[in-house]
């Protein structure tokens, strides 16, 4: 058994430092912290994701639709699908990823670290 306080985990700079929590059996868990202002530009995983506000308040925008989400707060997306995350007054996130390494998303030749 492994447990993290989600709470307390530092990320100097927020998102510019997620943590690996850990990954293992086909899942990857990262903690996000955002701080006040920040945003995490449209992107997109190759796995299935699951966002979780574990503190402060998130807008999760996912084409036309935009979750003003606080604490307990849980946001799920199909592989591939685009999506941006900004905080105006900061949150820490808690971001699942499975399976892990999803289909396509190593290139050729190229391993996972």
């Amino acid at each position: 058994m492994e447990s993290w306080d989600l709470t307390t985990i530092d990320a100097p700079g927020g998102m510019v430092d997620p943590k690996v929590l850990t990954t293992d059996d086909g899942t990857r868990a990262i903690a996000i912290r955002l701080e006040a202002g920040q945003t995490m530009n449209d992107h997109q995983v190759r796995e299935r994701a699951w966002l979780v506000v574990v503190e402060g308040r998130a807008q999760i925008r996912c084409g036309d639709q935009v979750v003003d989400g606080g604490g307990g707060t849980l946001v799920t997306f199909e592989p591939g699908e685009r999506r941006a995350v900004s905080s105006e007054s900061g949150a820490r996130l808690l971001l699942i990823l499975a399976p892990w390494p999803g289909p396509g998303h190593y290139l050729d030749g190229e391993s996972p670290s």
